[in-house]
């Protein structure tokens, strides 16, 4: 991840290419309009994607999800806000999500489960307890969530 990518990143849907600002915007987004962690997982839970996400959650190696059936999890208000978000289409979006959710929810739930606070605490830590930090630092510190998919 040494290199930082330009905005054609997003088009394609390659989350490690997105600048820190909107990754922020992008996790924010979808833990505030997704009912926080626990609504998140929820949603993923009622689509059938249950095992996916609390392989994330446990301690034990992520696993991958399917772009489309996080699309279609997420619901397309969601991802509608999204897409426009990363000015690509749903199709991109759902993809950068399912290259992304892995890890994030993994390190919001250091200890295997969704902590009582509902993963904020973890995200602030996540962003270094800064309201703005520096992009290269940021990038360090979200650089373990852009993991690819297998």
């Amino acid at each position: 991840m040494g290199s930082q990518r330009g905005s054609g990143a997003a088009a394609s849907g390659d989350a490690a290419g997105l600048n820190p600002a909107l990754l922020i915007t992008l996790v924010s987004t979808l833990l505030n309009n997704a009912g926080g962690l626990q609504g998140l997982l929820a949603k993923l839970q009622s689509a059938g994607l249950g095992e996916a996400a609390q392989s994330w959650i446990g301690t034990g190696s992520n696993q991958p999800v399917d772009p489309d059936q996080l699309g279609q999890a997420l619901g397309p208000d969601l991802m509608g806000m999204i897409a426009a978000q990363l000015g690509g289409n749903q199709a991109q979006a759902s993809t950068a999500l399912a290259d992304l959710l892995p890890g994030l929810i993994d390190q919001l739930t250091p200890q295997g489960q969704v902590p009582a606070d509902n993963g904020l605490g973890a995200l602030g830590a996540l962003l270094g307890g800064q309201s703005s930090p520096a992009p290269g630092d940021l990038m360090g510190m979200l650089g373990g969530l852009m993991q690819p998919r297998r």
